[in-house]
């Protein structure tokens, strides 16, 4: 799921950093760099979660997306003629159980 999102975001962005993974604590991740995004013209998405203090407090194979509001608006209307509808994508959900 993680990689359709992360993808998603780059989808119609001509800039090759739609997403970006900043130094920051499980918090900062999740809120702060998401929402100085928002005053950013084109925000990104913000991976997260790496903060080695905050790991024990999520599921071992839980990494976290941020996406400010205004980006994911965009990522909506364009998943109808995204990779979401391509057969490399029905396989990545059937290995992850969707």
């Amino acid at each position: 799921m993680l990689s359709g999102l992360f993808t998603l975001s780059g989808f119609d962005r001509v800039e090759l950093e739609a997403v970006i993974a900043p130094f920051a604590a499980g918090c900062g991740s999740i809120v702060q760099h998401p929402y100085l995004q928002l005053t950013q013209e084109r925000p990104k998405a913000v991976l997260g979660m790496f903060d080695v203090s905050a790991r024990p407090c999520v599921l071992a194979t839980v990494l976290t997306i941020a996406i400010p509001y205004p980006m994911f608006e965009g990522m909506v209307g364009n998943m109808d003629e995204s990779f979401l509808i391509t057969e490399s994508w029905q396989k990545v959900q059937r290995r992850i159980g969707n």
